[in-house]
Parts: C-alpha cells; sequence; structure tokens
C-alpha cells in the first residue's frame, strides 16, 4: 500500500494524544434504539479501534443509519452506552476527532465550492489548509463552481472535504461513493488508505460489496439491528458456509426437478446449459451430480464472494427469525 508522508499530507501520524493505540475509538454497549413499535438498534455491542477501516452491511432496515445516528450523537439512545475515545459522541466532535460524510442534508448554496471549504476549515478546533483539502478531495478543479451547480458525483467529493477538512481521528462515511463514476472511486477508496494509514479508523456503510471486499480490514454485518457477522471479509464468506459449483450440461441430459433436489443445496440457478448451484457440501453435490448420469462440463468449485456470502447470511437468518 503506498500512502504518501506526514509532511506531503501535512498531518501528524499516529494516534492522537492521549489515545492509547489499544483502546478502543468506538464503543458501543448493549445499545438499544426504537421508533415506535420498531427496534433499529437491539442491544448492539461492538468496538473500533485505531487505523482500521470497517465497512458497515446490512439489508434496508438493517439499523445501518440509525447505528451511525447514535454514533454521531445525532440521536440519543434508547438504552446501553455509546462512547468515542472515552468520550461521549457530542464532546469528541466537539474536539474536532471526528469527520463525518452522511447521505442528508443538503449543502449550502449561492456560495463557491472554495469558500464552503474555507469555512468547515474555519470551523474547525485541528484544520488543513484549504487547498490541501481541495486536492486530497479531488475538487480544486471544481472550487470556483457555485455548490448548486454540482453534479450528483462532484457533490459527493465535496462532502467528502468538509468530513476531512481537519485531523480527524474517526473518519464516518455513509454510502460515499454513490453518484461517482469508477474513476472517481478509485481515486476516493486512494485517498481512504491513506488516512486509515496515518493511524485514522475509517467508518463507511456501502451497498457497494465489492468496495467493502477490497477496501475494509474489518465487516460488520447488521440484521434488524443486532451484529449478525463482525470479521474479515474471508471470515465472513467462510461464515456463509457454502461454496459456489457451475458447470454446462447438455441439453436434456438431466432432469430440472433431480438437479433442483440435489444434496445439501442452498441455491440453484439454471441459465440455458449453464447451471449455478450453491452448496454447504460440495464434494457431495459434485459426487451426487455425477450419480444422476450427467457428465458436467467446464466444472467449476469455488468460495461465494462476499455478496453472495452477505445473502446467504441475511437470509439464514430471516428464516431462522420465521421459525
Amino acid at each position: 500500500m503506498k500512502t504518501k508522508s506526514a509532511t506531503q499530507t501535512g498531518a501528524a501520524t499516529g494516534p492522537a494524544a492521549g489515545q492509547g493505540a489499544g483502546s478502543a475509538v468506538v464503543s458501543f454497549q448493549n445499545v438499544t434504539k426504537s421508533y415506535g413499535q420498531v427496534r433499529a438498534v437491539d442491544g448492539l455491542s461492538l468496538e473500533l479501534h485505531p487505523g482500521e477501516t470497517v465497512a458497515l452491511l446490512g439489508p434496508n432496515g438493517a439499523g445501518k443509519s440509525s447505528t451511525l445516528d447514535l454514533l454521531l450523537g445525532l440521536r440519543p439512545a434508547d438504552s446501553g452506552s455509546v462512547r468515542l475515545f472515552g468520550t461521549t459522541p457530542r464532546e469528541a466532535i466537539a474536539a474536532g476527532r471526528v469527520g463525518a460524510m452522511l447521505q442528508t442534508g443538503g449543502l449550502m448554496e449561492d456560495v463557491t465550492v472554495r469558500e464552503l471549504v474555507a469555512l468547515t476549515c474555519a470551523l474547525h478546533p485541528r484544520p488543513y489548509p484549504v487547498d490541501q483539502v481541495l486536492s486530497l478531495a479531488g475538487v480544486a478543479d471544481i472550487s470556483g463552481r457555485m455548490v448548486n451547480k454540482l453534479s450528483g458525483g462532484q457533490e459527493q467529493r465535496v462532502r467528502f472535504a468538509l468530513a476531512t477538512a481537519g485531523h480527524n481521528d474517526l473518519i464516518v462515511l455513509d454510502e460515499p461513493t454513490t453518484g461517482m463514476d469508477v474513476t472517481a472511486r478509485q481515486a476516493f477508496w486512494a485517498t481512504m488508505r491513506e488516512q486509515a494509514a496515518q493511524g485514522r479508523t475509517v467508518l463507511f456503510a456501502t451497498h457497494y460489496l465489492e468496495e467493502a471486499d477490497a477496501i475494509a480490514d474489518r465487516v460488520l454485518v447488521l440484521q434488524k439491528g443486532r451484529l449478525l457477522a463482525d470479521g474479515t471479509a474471508a471470515e465472513i464468506k467462510a461464515k456463509a458456509g457454502a461454496r459456489r459449483i457451475a458447470f454446462d450440461l447438455a441439453p436434456g441430459s438431466v432432469d430440472e426437478l433431480a438437479l433442483r433436489q440435489l444434496p445439501y443445496l442452498t441455491g440453484y440457478e439454471r441459465h440455458g446449459d449453464t447451471v449455478r448451484l450453491q452448496s454447504t457440501d460440495a464434494d457431495a453435490t459434485v459426487h451426487a451430480v455425477y450419480a444422476l448420469g450427467a457428465y458436467p462440463r467446464n466444472l467449476e468449485v469455488a468460495g461465494l464472494g462476499l455478496e453472495q456470502a452477505f445473502i446467504a447470511l441475511t437470509e439464514a437468518e430471516e428464516a431462522n427469525a420465521s421459525c
């Protein structure tokens, strides 16, 4: 991983003063939050540590936005404790230790990008130079443009500039690359890798599971406000307990019903001559395919990708909840 030095970025490296290398940046202890009869966060406990890049995943309604709201002190918890750097979220934010890039809330209009960034830098307790912020966020070339004339992707990059206007120890990002093209997304994550390499903690919620797979050191999966899985992307894939099997069959060589009744299947698709399966025991499933008298061509067996593992885990949890 290539990173700029502290001299190049103008930022001190490592944890901030008073923050031990092993201390928790974020701590949720048995946190709950309800809206009427809906339990959005349900007994959530977790810790984040310095230098981690953490992806927050979950289907719609899983509690991701509510969790971020609690973390940033935008809403109070009904019970339990939320601490940032050993203090309350409001105290940590007032001290300039937290930067956030949220989907909700509009940007100031009738000002230029530079004016908006300069204002944010002026308000930050530990600001970076305005030109540095504009450059690192990739908005220097549009700094003279009015904010209300920006495209969706440009607005996202401006939000990122505001979130990184000063020396933050924790950066919280809610769907940060929505609206960005591929080049902008790659540049964005290269910058975030630099931030993490300097000892900052990065927490991001995303629907782009390939980003979580490629970027995150750690993945948190929420389901109905509970922590369903916590580990590396590889550990999350292994936790799903299934593998992918793909092969081609000659037309009409095997009865469709017989294929659907293969042992240990958790998923089945067929498109023309190509069959794609998910199985909790790939060896037994493949053996059963041959036992049908089939002769699969181009046979491939592989672990689930993060997206398939995510779907498998959340569907299994839904099935267990309905029993």
